[in-house]
């Protein structure tokens, strides 16, 4: 194609974008074609592996019923049918069948289709050659355990028995006060075909197992590529880990579709309006709707919500007593609104204010509607992971040398999937927001003021790192801990350089300082506009399970805190999946405060462990470098977990979304004591590949703690409002019932 004529008269022909596209894939592939056909190859096989495992392991139930003689217990219903089903009712539960005389290798309660989808717990006995009555559990045994079956599942329909011998008697009882009967049953079988079944769910699973152990194997070229020497390959890998990163997070938040708040016409379709693309509508209850109900009353000059206390809550003296208030709203059948700040005769928000200005206020204003919180916590946990991983690179950069892209990936992902921003997720509501929104500033600002170190827009770095860090304030409090790390960040150039001297260190400091000015004014502002005084947040005058006016500082709650926030055991069980929440006991002779929680970090996240060799490392470190900006980090970030972790209980309490305070600081101080100890290591060798596989099994441990804590059925949560769904997702992994 003709593009113009050079001054000697040659025509010069541009190459397309079609043609360079094409020359730079041919290079692409001239460079890079044997190591593709390799992971292709390897990829390849793990698909194979992972199919055969579906097929053949997982599918087992299909090939060994496949040679069983099917046994229809129909006509032995002693109840009449209904449309051709058979009711289950509040008075006859019960199924009994007697002189059976066979081997029974399986059970499939067939429910009728078109019923109420509901989970039913039923109680199975029988008798058999080693049983003449029907057994339960004793001091010394353990009868055969109650089972959960879906309504609306066809895999939770099959249930398999360990009998001996020949089987007499077999009773059915639906058990447990949450059924809703009648219960409709299309028939009884024994010893049913399983149907094949390949679960697209549990082979991506499976495979994504297999890819991550694959990457991750101490042997891998991607410990060969050094984050410093290859920043292209290394920014690609770290690219694609977090896009997927993001995709699981999303997935996983809108799989707890109760909580979300948004509904399309295949999406929590029964709130949808049947009219637009998409639409939100309320959910959690009426004190979850705080942040939304404060938008509505700041877009009408008012910092207060607009709900009227009852006049009995108003003539109370102590409104702070939760046992008189649960007395007076029982007396008189006027409900109060729970876990708000009341003072002087209005409801208030003791929560952080800056989600209502960054989120709920502007949508209100844009649409009239309520902002869904849910979605909220989604942008803030992307912003975290996005904010934290660039953050570790930052570090792993600019102070390490020897970080290569498989220990920079091996440490990110605990650092965000260990931090507790899961728990968050899985619980989207208004409690989780200001924590999630604390940690996204925090990080963001942390890794501005790294970025204002060797930039030639200083300033402008460390305005908007502290901005960051200011709003915090007004988000979770607590967090605020974190800017103690512009100490060993900015001491040595500020203090021991004596920048700060200098007119330019002047300017920056003052752009380091003027946003904790600016928003501090903001919020004592807000403070004293509220409860006249400049610092105070409302905290106390919230109406929750105990008077928080009186609650005060008790050094007794310090020792139950630290063990359950850091030591506590997790509580296992032999069942998916295998978490139950950890006992508390405590001779604390008072009120404590207290949810359910599932272990300390450090014994349920072994990639803390390194932590115990502080000392050793950090000497090692000092040896190394003459700077001890990295030392100082550490030290604070551990200093402050310690601090927050402990002023929650003492504040508030202890409760397992409070881990995502303090968990982040924890997981950073490993993840650099990590690089320091990998600097260490020589790049080749036995001592190396040895590092690597404690990495790894630290690492995969951990995050399989979180994994797992996402899935455990809590109130609230999708497997308490729809647990017949979430039956069925956990039969996708209990291939073997």
């Amino acid at each position: 194609m003709f593009c113009g004529v050079i001054p000697y008269g040659i025509i010069l022909l541009m190459p397309t974008v079609r043609e360079n596209i094409a020359y730079t894939f041919e290079h692409f592939m001239l460079v890079y074609r044997g190591t593709l056909l390799r992971v292709a190859r390897v990829v390849a096989l793990l698909v194979l592996v992972a199919a055969l495992l579906e097929v053949f392991v997982f599918n087992y139930n299909f090939f060994a019923s496949a040679g069983y003689q099917t046994i229809n217990l129909e006509n032995r219903l002693d109840m009449p049918a209904e449309d051709g089903a058979y009711p289950l009712t509040s008075i006859d539960h019960v199924l009994e069948f007697s002189h059976l005389n066979t081997e029974i290798h399986n059970i499939k309660v067939d429910f009728a289709a078109d019923q109420p989808a509901q989970n039913v717990t039923l109680k199975i006995q029988f008798t058999d050659a080693a049983h003449q009555t029907y057994f339960d559990s004793t001091e010394y045994t353990v009868g055969v355990p109650l089972v959960d079956v879906s309504t609306h599942g066809e895999r939770t329909k099959y249930i398999n028995l360990q009998t001996a011998g020949l089987v007499e008697n077999l009773r059915i009882e639906a058990v447990g006060d949450d059924v809703s009967y009648p219960i409709m049953l299309d028939g009884i079988y024994l010893n049913a075909h399983r149907p094949f079944e390949f679960s697209l769910l549990r082979f991506g699973t499976v495979l994504g197992i297999m890819l991550l152990g694959y990457a991750f194997r101490p042997k891998s070229a991607i410990y060969r590529i050094r984050i410093v020497e290859n920043p292209r390959k290394s920014k690609v890998g770290i690219v694609c880990a977090v896009a997927v990163e993001v995709v699981l997070l999303t997935s996983f938040l809108l799989f707890g579709s109760n909580l979300v708040g948004v509904a399309t016409a295949s999406y929590n379709y029964g709130s949808w309006d049947g009219t637009s693309l998409v639409n939100t509508f309320e959910v959690g209850g009426d004190n979850a709707q705080q942040y939304a109900e404060l938008a509505r009353s700041m877009a009408e000059g008012k910092l207060y919500l607009e709900e009227e206390p009852p006049q009995w809550l108003q003539d109370m003296s102590d409104p702070y007593d939760k046992g008189a208030r649960d007395e007076l709203q029982k007396e008189t059948g006027e409900k109060y609104l729970f876990d708000v700040a009341y003072y002087d005769g209005r409801y208030y928000v003791y929560f952080g204010v800056v989600p209502v200005l960054l989120f709920y206020l502007p949508f209100y204003l844009l649409t009239g509607a309520n902002f869904p919180t849910a979605i909220g916590v989604l942008i803030m946990a992307i912003a975290f992971v996005l904010g934290a991983t660039a953050l570790l690179d930052r570090f792993a950069r600019y102070h390490f040398r020897a970080v290569s892209l498989g220990v920079y990936l091996l440490l990110q992902i605990p650092l965000v999937a260990c931090s507790g921003i899961l728990y968050l997720v899985k619980f989207p509501t208004f409690y989780s927001l200001p924590i999630m929104c604390g940690l996204a500033f925090s990080v963001w600002g942390l890794y501005c003021w790294t970025r204002s170190r060797l930039s030639s827009h200083r300033c402008a770095w460390l305005f908007a790192g502290s901005l960051c860090m200011a709003l915090v304030a007004g988000c979770r409090p607590q967090l605020l801990v974190l800017s103690l790390l512009a100490f060993p960040l900015f001491w040595r150039t500020y203090i021991t350089e004596r920048r700060l001297l200098t007119a330019a260190g002047v300017r920056e400091f003052a752009c380091l300082a003027a946003p904790y000015v600016l928003v501090a004014a903001g919020i004592m502002a807000y403070n004293y506009a509220r409860f006249g005084s400049l610092t105070d947040f409302g905290a106390n005058y919230n109406l929750t399970v105990n008077d928080m006016t009186k609650r005060g500082m008790n050094v007794g709650r310090l020792a139950p805190a630290f063990f359950a926030y850091f030591l506590q055991p997790p509580c296992m069980t032999g069942v998916f999946p295998f978490l139950q929440p950890a006992p508390f006991d405590t001779t604390y002779m008072g009120q404590t405060i207290k949810e359910v929680t599932f272990g300390g970090i450090f014994a349920c996240l072994p990639i803390l462990w390194i932590i115990a060799f502080s000392r050793r490392i950090l000497g090692m470190r000092a040896r190394q470098r003459f700077t001890r900006t990295i030392m100082g980090v550490i030290v604070v970030l551990l200093a402050s977990g310690v601090i927050v972790a402990l002023a929650d209980a003492e504040l508030a309490g202890i409760l397992q979304r409070y881990y995502a305070d303090f968990s982040f600081m924890f997981l950073a101080a490993a993840m650099l004591l990590c690089f320091v100890v990998n600097e260490q290591v020589p790049p080749e060798g036995t001592a190396r590949q040895l590092m690597l596989s404690v990495f790894l099994v630290l690492v995969g441990v951990s995050v399989m703690y979180s994994t797992l804590l996402c899935l455990v059925p809590e109130t609230g949560w999708y497997a308490d409002v729809y647990p017949w769904a979430y039956q069925n997702v956990l039969d996708a992994f209990l291939f073997w019932k």
